[in-house]
């Protein structure tokens, strides 16, 4: 049976999705953040230590990024796995990462830059979905929380972080 649950936290709003009885898998959306963005992100996690989830993603943003190590070192020390939709929260110590390569959407992107540039109208662009992901996935992090990553996975990963 799945649940969903909205807490609003000083402006941001933590959402949980629970999967069986007493496994949450929290979502921390950003999106109405106030300026204290830190502040409010403190109290999430001060939340979170209470109602130890079982796992943890955090949605990318501009805010959000320049917190990566932050709620990586706040999930390795509460012995929560997390996934993130960047690389950059994996590098820097979330467990796994699965998201759109930035650099193949860069180099895509250029492709509708020189059709408008020879004339083609953006409205009559197809709208294109990302067509090349990458896993990522911090070892140091299983390590730490002491879980076993399978091989399997591990060679479906682009990137291993030791």
């Amino acid at each position: 049976m799945q649940q969903h649950r909205n807490i609003e936290v000083s402006g941001a709003t933590l959402e949980c999705t629970l999967y069986g009885p007493g496994t949450p898998v929290v979502l921390l959306a950003n999106a109405g953040c106030s300026t204290g963005y830190l502040d409010d992100l403190a109290r999430v996690l001060a939340m979170l230590e209470k109602e130890r989830p079982d796992g943890l993603t955090m949605f990318f943003d501009a805010k959000s990024t320049g917190y990566r190590a932050l709620v990586g070192d706040f999930a390795k020390k509460h012995k929560i796995p997390t996934i993130f939709g960047a690389k950059e929260f994996a590098q820097a110590g979330g467990l796994m990462s699965y998201a759109p390569d930035v650099v193949e959407s860069f180099r895509r992107s250029a492709t509708y830059v020189d059709k408008i540039l020879k004339g083609a109208k953006p409205g009559d662009l197809p709208i294109e979905q990302p067509t090349k992901f990458e896993l990522v996935i911090n070892l140091k992090t299983a390590k730490a929380l002491g879980l076993t990553i399978p091989p399997s996975v591990l060679l479906r990963a682009d990137e291993v972080i030791d």
